[in-house]
C-alpha cells in the first residue's frame, strides 16, 4: 500500500471516531462531508463515515479549528455558472447524443452534476468566436438589419438546453465586446477603439434589440454588463470606457433605454473588469445618484496579476463596504495558457478554490467561470487566444475530460443553494482557507481548503458544539452540517 493510500485510509478511519467525552446531540447521519484530494482518487467524493458531535467550550491552542457563526448573516447567495459562449455552443454541438446529455447532467443537474445556475453569453462576437460578427450591417444605424441568425446555429440550442435543466432559478446575463466597428472611432471591432457619440443612443437600441430576440426564443434574460473588459485593449473585440465614460453611457442612454423599452427590471452589472480599477471604477459610477439608480452590481474578474503579484482580493471587499446595497458579482475567470499537458494540474483547481472563497468572504453573491466547454485545444478562438475551461472534449476521440477546476468550483456549486446568506466562518491557522452559508433549508454548508501539503486534523466548531474532521493535503472539503 503507497504511502497516499497508507494516508487516506488513516483519515477515513479517523474521520468518524468518537471518544469517551463525545455528546450525540445530533443526529450523525445529518452531516455529510465531500471531499476532493491531489494524488487520490477522490473527486467530489462523499465519505461513508458517522460523525460525532462534541463539546467544545474552550479549544486549546494545539488544536486547529474552523469557527462558524450561524448568527452573523452577509449577503445573499445568487448562484455560480459559467458562460456559454461561441466557442463551447460549436464543440457541444461536435458531441454525440449522448455525451451532450452526459455535459448537460454534469453541469446543471443539482443530482448528477455540480448544479450551475448562472449563464453568461456575448452580444456580438468575442475572442472565442470562430470569426468576428455582428447582428447588423455595416452602416446601419437604426438597426434595420438586426438579425440574430448567428446565434440560431450554435449559440441558441445550447443555451435552451441548458436553460430547461436549471429551470426558474437560472440568472442569465449577456455581455458586449464590442460595438458593430462602424460605431468605433477605430472602424474596427478589435484592439480596442471607442464607441462615438453619436452612436450612444444606437448602441443602447442595441442591447434592447438583442435581449428582445433572445426572449422571443424562450430565452428570459436576468441581466447584462454594460462592456467587458472596459481598460483592456485586446487583439480580439474589445472597447475603451473610462469610467466617466462608461457612467453617462449608462446613466443617458443605456439605462433610460431599457427602462423605456420595458426592460427596466434587467440586472446591470458595471465595470466587468478585474479586481485592480475595482474601487476607483465603482466610485466614479455609484457617487453619481442618477447613474448609480440603474446599477444592480459591481462585476470583476480575476486577471489582474498578469505582471505577478498576489491576487487583490481586498480590493472586491472594499467595494462591498462603500455600497452595501449593491451587489458584487464574479464575472469571468478561466487559467491562461493552454498546454494539454496540464489537463489534469491540480494547481489550475486551487486557483479557483482560493479565489472563491476569498471572493465569497469578501461579499461577493455570485461568481461566473468563463467558458464551459472547449475542444482539446483549447479552442476555438479566432485569435489564438487558448484557454483552460473546467471541462473539454476531445473531439478526436469524442470524450469529456473532467479537469479539476470543475471539481473544485462543484464544492461550491453543487451545495450552496440561491438564497443562502453567506454567514461567518474562519480558520485558526493560515494554511486552511474557508467560507460558510446558511442554505434556505437551514443546513449549513462549510467549504474548507487545505493549501499545505500535510494532512490536517481539525475541529469544526459552531458555538461550543464540534466535529473532529481530517482534510488530507492539496484537498477541498465541502461539510453539510
Amino acid at each position: 500500500m503507497n504511502k497516499i493510500m497508507i494516508l487516506l485510509f488513516s483519515a477515513m478511519m479517523a474521520i468518524g471516531c468518537s471518544s469517551s467525552k463525545d455528546t450525540n446531540t445530533s443526529n450523525p447521519n445529518t452531516i455529510e462531508v465531500y471531499t476532493s484530494a491531489n494524488g487520490t482518487n477522490l473527486r467530489l467524493s462523499k465519505l461513508n463515515n458517522q460523525f460525532t458531535v462534541k463539546e467544545v467550550k474552550q479549544p486549546l491552542e494545539t488544536q486547529t479549528c474552523i469557527f462558524v457563526n450561524p448568527n452573523k448573516e452577509f449577503q445573499t447567495f445568487l448562484g455560480i455558472g459559467g458562460a456559454i459562449t461561441d466557442a463551447s455552443a460549436e464543440v457541444f454541438a461536435k458531441l454525440s447524443p449522448e455525451k451532450q446529455q452526459e455535459f448537460l447532467n454534469a453541469y446543471f443537474s443539482e443530482k448528477d452534476g455540480i448544479g450551475y445556475s448562472v449563464l453568461r453569453t456575448n452580444m456580438n462576437s468575442c475572442d472565442f468566436s470562430s470569426a468576428s460578427y455582428t447582428y447588423v450591417q455595416d452602416g446601419d444605424k437604426d438597426l434595420n438589419s438586426f438579425d440574430i441568425s448567428v446565434d440560431k446555429r450554435f449559440k441558441i440550442p445550447m443555451l435552451k438546453k441548458a436553460m430547461n435543466l436549471i429551470g426558474s432559478k437560472a440568472s442569465f446575463y449577456i455581455s458586449p465586446w464590442s460595438p458593430p466597428a462602424f460605431m468605433k472611432d477605430s472602424n474596427n471591432m478589435l484592439r480596442g477603439g471607442k464607441l462615438l457619440p453619436q452612436y450612444y443612443q444606437s448602441w443602447a437600441n442595441y442591447y434592447v434589440k438583442y435581449i428582445d430576440a433572445l426572449q422571443k426564443e424562450g430565452l428570459p434574460v436576468w441581466g447584462l454588463t454594460v462592456q467587458n473588459e472596459p481598460m483592456a485593449t485586446q487583439i480580439w473585440e474589445s472597447c475603451i470606457y473610462t469610467a466617466e465614460e462608461e457612467r453617462d453611457f449608462l446613466k443617458n442612454y443605456l439605462g433610460p433605454t431599457l427602462k423605456k423599452a420595458g426592460f427596466g427590471d434587467k440586472k446591470i452589472t458595471i465595470w466587468d473588469h478585474n479586481r485592480d480599477l475595482i474601487t476607483q471604477r465603482a466610485s466614479t459610477v455609484l457617487d453619481d445618484k442618477e447613474a448609480s439608480k440603474y446599477v444592480w452590481g459591481v462585476g470583476f474578474h480575476w486577471y489582474e496579476n498578469w505582471s505577478g503579484g498576489e491576487q487583490m482580493y481586498q480590493n472586491v471587499g472594499i467595494v462591498n463596504e462603500m455600497y452595501p446595497d449593491k451587489n458584487i458579482f464574479f464575472t469571468e475567470g478561466c487559467v491562461e495558457k493552454f498546454d494539454a499537458a496540464k489537463f489534469h494540474l491540480w494547481a489550475n483547481g486551487e486557483r479557483y478554490g482560493k479565489s472563491m472563497i476569498n471572493d465569497f468572504n469578501n461579499g461577493t453573491v455570485g461568481w461566473t467561470d468563463w467558458n464551459i466547454l472547449l475542444d482539446e485545444n483549447g479552442g476555438p478562438n479566432h485569435v489564438k487566444n487558448f484557454c483552460f475551461a473546467p471541462v473539454h472534449a476531445d473531439l478526436q476521440t469524442g470524450e469529456l475530460i473532467y479537469t479539476p477546476s470543475y471539481y473544485f468550483i462543484g464544492h461550491f456549486s453543487k451545495f450552496i443553494k440561491k438564497g443562502a446568506k453567506r454567514i461567518s466562518s474562519s480558520a485558526s491557522r493560515s494554511g486552511l482557507l474557508t467560507t460558510s452559508f446558511l442554505n434556505p433549508d437551514g443546513k449549513m454548508v462549510t467549504v474548507v481548503m487545505n493549501e499545505s501539503d500535510k494532512q490536517v486534523n481539525y475541529l469544526l466548531c459552531v458555538g461550543t458544539k464540534a466535529i473532529e474532521i481530517i482534510i488530507l493535503p492539496k484537498a477541498i472539503q465541502t461539510i453539510i452540517h
